[in-house]
């Protein structure tokens, strides 16, 4: 069974891109077939992951816009294990061009269907806004979001929009679509702010925030200059440490069995 989450805040600088590169890296080094969807016209994903945008032919916008198949976009990384559904900035004319197209809000979940077979999880990045792109988004994220929030004093400063967009969507496109979690990430355990931040989300998301924590850290910002996941640029780091911590709980949450449990 494949399962599809989306990485949504659409409050920049949160660790959304970051999130859904290093969890799909750890979710693959736990033996998961794993596609990560760059669905960002600034195609951050897929400069994290060693492509230039600018020479991406055809990826998210093709397949939306019904232009190529999904299938024949996808970039595979046998060394991480990983594949690539890319971006490129095409992808920002796609908003105006799906304006006035029939079933507008469902392009992504269409065009992914025909991968689910291949991939036990497809991790789907959004942009930094609540965009057409991020309905679209949420409406292919049969298994839930995901939202990365910084342990900041504004990290509650537009959640509450971004719930009212969760809320539209499962009103009247998906009555389904669900928070899987909340993870907290650019954590600095000096700061008694961090702390305090991480207890208010807590909550205002009983039960839904994952106990994994991503803590600041040099190496998870060094990583995306050198095209790496940081379990491939740092994997002893604290950063990798997180990663996998949170890609264990999200199967352990899903029911799978890891690597290390068999």
């Amino acid at each position: 069974m494949t399962r599809i989450y989306t990485m949504v805040n659409q409050k920049g600088g949160v660790g959304k891109t970051t999130t859904a590169i290093n969890l799909g890296a750890f979710l693959a080094a736990n033996g998961q077939r794993v596609l990560i969807v760059d669905l960002d016209p600034q195609a951050n994903a897929t400069s994290c992951l060693g492509v230039d945008k600018h020479t991406v032919k055809s990826g998210t916008y093709e397949a939306m816009l019904g232009l190529a198949p999904a299938a024949v976009s996808l970039l595979n990384n046998p060394a991480l294990k990983l594949s690539l559904l890319p971006s490129s900035p095409s992808l920002a004319g796609a908003e105006v061009e799906l304006v006035d197209q029939p079933g507008r809000e469902s392009r992504l979940k269409e065009a992914l269907e025909a991968l689910s077979a291949r991939y036990d999880y497809i991790i789907i990045d959004c942009p930094p806004s609540l965009s057409l792109l991020t309905v679209n988004a949420l409406v292919a994220a049969k298994d839930g979001v995901i939202i990365p929030v910084q342990c900041e004093y504004l990290a509650l400063e537009g959640l509450g929009q971004l719930m009212q967009t969760i809320q539209r969507v499962r009103a009247g496109l998906f009555i389904d679509l669900k928070v899987r979690g909340v993870v907290m990430t650019m954590y600095e355990s000096r700061a008694h702010l961090s702390s305090d931040v991480v207890g208010e989300v807590r909550k205002h998301f009983p039960g839904q925030v994952f106990n994994a924590i991503v803590p600041r850290s040099v190496r998870l910002a060094e990583a995306p200059s050198y095209g790496l996941p940081i379990s491939a640029y740092a994997p002893s780091s604290t950063g990798a440490q997180a990663y996998a911590a949170l890609a264990r709980e999200l199967l352990a949450g899903d029911g799978v069995t890891t690597i290390e449990e068999t």
